[in-house]
């Protein structure tokens, strides 16, 4: 079973965290606040903050930045993960996906289930990785972010955690692009 193996030290990552909304600001924007809390509480440090209009391009501009900042570990964003005609974060994530974390919107979709029931079904979350940076999509809302947050990310972003963990492997994530 999972669990928090005191033996080891906590190693901190570098977390950016992006919005896409065409509405909000930074003042309004409760569900990028709730992870930029969570992230800090965790013993994590924030490395960049955005707020991005819904548009595919300029998602996957930001997220490709991110990945090619060696001070950036991890890309969360929150928001443009529904069914709607304007939500096309999931699909700009894949555009800079090298590896889809495919069981993540699966998890996802369990912790979900148990709070909202059948409407889990709506939601496109999903995770990757690119460059040798995680990148996670999470629903705009609030609950959502607290729920990835606290019973996905908060563990697997923790060196602690195990049986395995996301942190542990960080260093093999771009070996492929440093074979001859």
């Amino acid at each position: 079973m999972s669990r928090i193996d005191d033996s080891k030290d906590f190693i901190p990552v570098r977390i950016a965290i992006l919005t896409v909304s065409d509405s909000r600001s930074l003042d309004e924007d409760r569900s990028g606040q709730v992870l930029v809390d969570r992230l800090q509480a965790a013993g994590h440090s924030l490395a960049d903050r955005k707020i991005l209009p819904d548009e595919r391009d300029e998602i996957a501009g930001q997220l490709r930045a991110w990945c090619a900042d060696p001070q950036i570990d991890v890309v969360i964003s929150t928001g443009g993960t529904g069914l709607t005609g304007r939500d096309v974060t999931v699909e700009a994530h894949r555009d800079v996906y090298e590896k889809e974390i495919d069981a993540f919107g699966t998890v996802f979709t369990i912790v979900s289930m148990q709070k909202i029931g059948t409407s889990a079904v709506q939601s496109r979350a999903t995770g990757g990785v690119s460059q040798g940076t995680y990148l996670f999509a999470l629903p705009g809302s609030p609950g959502a972010c607290k729920d990835a947050w606290d019973e996905i990310l908060l563990k697997q972003l923790d060196f602690r955690h195990r049986p395995c963990n996301f942190v542990e492997i960080m260093p093999r994530l771009d070996e492929h692009l440093r074979r001859k």
